[in-house]
């Protein structure tokens, strides 16, 4: 019983490091590719897939990876230049809370339906990473974002929020997760299957 427990333990912490050296590199990467206006990140995915595999506090150390990648990357400059505080406590949590919750909710359902698990959990992952950043945004940024709004010919801050900061983007990455983290996991099922 050790054996196993020594080798489950050991699979966790060596898919644990893979995951988080994917979560550095996607996140590094997906300044690179554009779809229109918007950066395309694919990071979440292996948020995802770690929270399902290895549990919440697996998912929720991958969001926090991928928010200090963020603020080490230079990705919210702009919104450190307003407040620091408030951007690292909203990219960490953002990044951090996204992965507690995506592997909360897989817990929940595996036992039900494993698909619907990881797709429920696909979903709720964007949702609140994108969800935490319009909280941050209100709670720290509010008067930049209302000058933001006006300069770009919004007539209101929500509605800038919503379209110009996180619109297509946030569609996009949902889509990305709700086809690939099912797939990934199911060919990750079938890979251990076969050894």
């Amino acid at each position: 019983m050790s054996t196993n427990y020594s080798h489950d333990r050991i699979m966790k912490i060596t898919g644990t490091a893979i995951l988080t050296a994917v979560v550095v590199v996607l996140q590094l990467l997906g300044s690179f590719i554009h779809l229109g206006p918007f950066s395309i990140s694919l990071v979440l995915v292996p948020i995802v897939i770690g929270a399902a595999l290895y549990g919440v506090l697996v998912g929720g150390w991958l969001g926090l990876v991928f928010g200090a990648t963020v603020l080490l990357s230079g990705d919210a400059a702009a919104f450190l230049a307003i407040d620091v505080f408030g951007t690292i406590a909203t990219v960490l949590l953002k990044g951090m809370l996204a992965g507690i919750f995506a592997g909360l909710v897989y817990s929940l359902l595996k036992g039900k339906n494993q698909y619907v698990a990881v797709i429920v959990a696909a979903i709720v992952c964007p949702i609140v990473n994108t969800g935490i950043f319009l909280l941050g945004c209100k709670v720290f940024f509010m008067d930049t974002i209302n000058a933001w709004a006006a300069a770009n010919g919004f007539e209101n801050a929500g509605t800038y929020m919503i379209v110009g900061l996180v619109g297509l983007n946030f569609i996009f990455e949902m889509l990305v997760n709700i086809i690939l983290s099912p797939v990934i996991l199911r060919l990750l099922a079938i890979a251990k299957k076969e050894k």
